[in-house]
């Protein structure tokens, strides 16, 4: 793993570690300011004060500064919608998202780049990527309904993507190699240069 994939996976560890880590909780929530402190060698230290949940562990000061920095401010806006709860159809996080709307939403909202329709929809807007290419804030597609493109989600690195899975869940964060999602995954795409 390169040194910047595995300062990304070092950010990602944990999605409440990260988002406290930023001051973001999921939409419509505040947090109390994050214990974070820069320590040599260029990484910042989050520490065990209530924002970081207990957690104490090393985050790359530069995380996702080595990335494509649209592709970094759709990772983040992402990780900021966790917990956010679903809805068929939903295109915001007020009245709940589904997974091609939250995809809309980020893209629009962190990006202004307009991406909509359904999950198939956006497969057709984007270049194909290899898996083993895939790069923070591309979208990755999956056949969840005996139907292609039928589910939609943001990759984020080490494996990892945000998704707003299904009426009984709420968005949240997943691996690519999880067996039902690695059964299903058909491939992913992007949208930046």
């Amino acid at each position: 793993m390169s040194a910047s994939r595995h300062s990304l996976a070092a950010l990602l560890a944990s999605s409440t570690l990260v988002l406290n880590a930023c001051g973001v909780l999921p939409y419509g929530k505040q947090a109390p300011a994050p214990v974070v402190s820069r320590v040599p060698g260029g990484t910042q230290e989050v520490g065990a004060g209530d924002t970081a949940a207990g957690a104490s562990s090393a985050i790359a000061a530069n995380g996702l500064a080595n990335f494509n920095d649209k592709a970094n401010d759709v990772v983040l806006f992402a990780l900021g919608l966790i917990e956010t709860g679903y809805r068929f159809g939903g295109k915001n996080p007020e009245a709940g998202l589904d997974c091609s709307g939250m995809v809309s939403y980020v893209y629009r909202k962190s990006v202004d780049m307009r991406l909509a329709g359904s999950a198939a929809d956006l497969a057709r807007q984007g270049k194909p990527v290899p898996a083993e290419q895939l790069r923070p804030g591309d979208l990755v597609f999956f056949n969840t309904r005996n139907k292609p493109y039928s589910h939609v989600g943001i990759y984020i690195g080490d494996n990892r993507f945000v998704h707003a899975p299904s009426r009984r869940g709420k968005v949240r964060t997943e691996s690519l190699k999880h067996g039902w999602f690695a059964a299903r995954f058909e491939e992913g795409r992007t949208y930046f240069d």
